[in-house]
Parts: structure tokens; C-alpha cells; sequence
């Protein structure tokens, strides 16, 4: 079993019913440290100037991740959290539907996106499109959790690294 799994609570039926969250806070709670390290250990961090964080819970991730590599933090957030001027990119998730800003980018440069959990991969699918309309390079993209069963972001030719799959 993986070190971390312990650590992970499932919450039936949140943020509605039929969806299983997989709420991570007390992973970060007790291993912080150690998450980070691991998914530093995912990521090739060649040429990398630059972490993507999609909010909310991959801003923890990235911003960590970014500090400890001394990159810049780019935020990708949701519609309206962000001054203009702002590149939206609206999706479908497992509940609805949203969408996501970024800033556009002056100084192109190699990124690396981080989010918490991958689940049918709308979220990471704009996220991906709203940082190469930015300008930037993306990398490599990593999750803490993949629920692998959700999404086909392999088939689609989209590689994602993980610490934890379902």
C-alpha cells in the first residue's frame, strides 16, 4: 500500500450525491513535507522556469513546489478571481461546469502544472489549453491523486504523472 493512501478520507456523496470526494487535508496535514518531495521526484524539471497551480487545492501544491525550486507561481484560477487582462477557458467537470482564467503571459517560458486530483480531466484539459494560449511551454503535469477510471487523458495523448492511482 502506498504511504500515503492512509491519509486520504472519502467523503460520500460531496459536493453532491453520487460523487466520492477525495478529501487530501489530512495528508497534508501529516506528510506535507514528504507529498512534496515525491512529486518533485515526478517532475523533469529541466529548463522549468515556472508552476502552474490550479486553484484551489493545487495552489498549496505548486506554490510549495515552486518556493522549494525557486521557479516563479503562475495561479490558474476561477472566472472573476483574477484583474484584467485575463484568457478564460470554460469546461465540463463529473458535477457542471465552470470556467478558468490565467494571465497572459509577456515572458514565454517552460511550466510545469500541478492540481490535487485528476478525476474526468475537464479541469486539467482547460488548464493545459489556458497555458499555451498564455504563451508558456508546459513541461510536465502532475497530480497528487489520478482517478485513472474517469478519465482517458492517456488515450488522448496526455500524460499526467501521479502519486497515487485509482
Amino acid at each position: 500500500m502506498n504511504q500515503f493512501e492512509d491519509f486520504i478520507t472519502n467523503i460520500p456523496d460531496f459536493p453532491q450525491k453520487g460523487v466520492t470526494f477525495k478529501d487530501v487535508s489530512p495528508l497534508l496535514k501529516f506528510k506535507f513535507s514528504e507529498v512534496i518531495s515525491e512529486l518533485e521526484k515526478q517532475i523533469d524539471w529541466t529548463g522549468v522556469q515556472y508552476v502552474a497551480g490550479i486553484e484551489s487545492r493545487g495552489f498549496i501544491l505548486a506554490s510549495a513546489l515552486a518556493a522549494k525550486k525557486s521557479l516563479g507561481f503562475v495561479p490558474i484560477r476561477k472566472k472573476g478571481k483574477l484583474p484584467p487582462p485575463t484568457i478564460s477557458e470554460s469546461y465540463g467537470l463529473e458535477y457542471g461546469s465552470d470556467t478558468l482564467e490565467i494571465h497572459p503571459s509577456k515572458e514565454k517560458g517552460p511550466l510545469v502544472i500541478l492540481d490535487d486530483v485528476l478525476a474526468t480531466g475537464g479541469t486539467l484539459k482547460a488548464s493545459l489549453s489556458l497555458c499555451k494560449k498564455a504563451g508558456y511551454d508546459v513541461q510536465d503535469i502532475a497530480v497528487l491523486i489520478n482517478l485513472k477510471f474517469l478519465n482517458r487523458l492517456d488515450e488522448e495523448g496526455i500524460k499526467v504523472k501521479s502519486l497515487l492511482t485509482y
